[in-house]
């Protein structure tokens, strides 16, 4: 699944194309490296989003085939 789509599915940014504005800008990271919204996402990898004066990290859990309830979106992903 790609990486925008992700942080959409997961609720972790609450809309695509806002997703896609934060990877252009350089402040989204998997496995530490700068990451493009079209980056293909695996079970295991470790993305960081920079806010402004907060950096978070999550462990990607499950990747789902399509969308998810808001109920089943906190498991997609730990934090770490």
């Amino acid at each position: 699944m790609r990486l925008d789509k992700f942080l959409k599915v997961s609720r972790l940014i609450k809309r695509r194309t806002i997703a896609n504005e934060v990877c252009d800008s350089a402040r989204v990271f998997v496995n530490e490296i700068c990451a493009k919204p079209a980056k293909q996402l695996k079970v295991g990898d470790i993305i960081t989003i920079e806010y402004k004066n907060l950096t978070k990290n999550y462990k990607v859990l499950i990747i789902p085939k399509g969308n998810v309830s808001i109920n089943e979106a906190g498991s997609l992903y730990e934090e770490l």
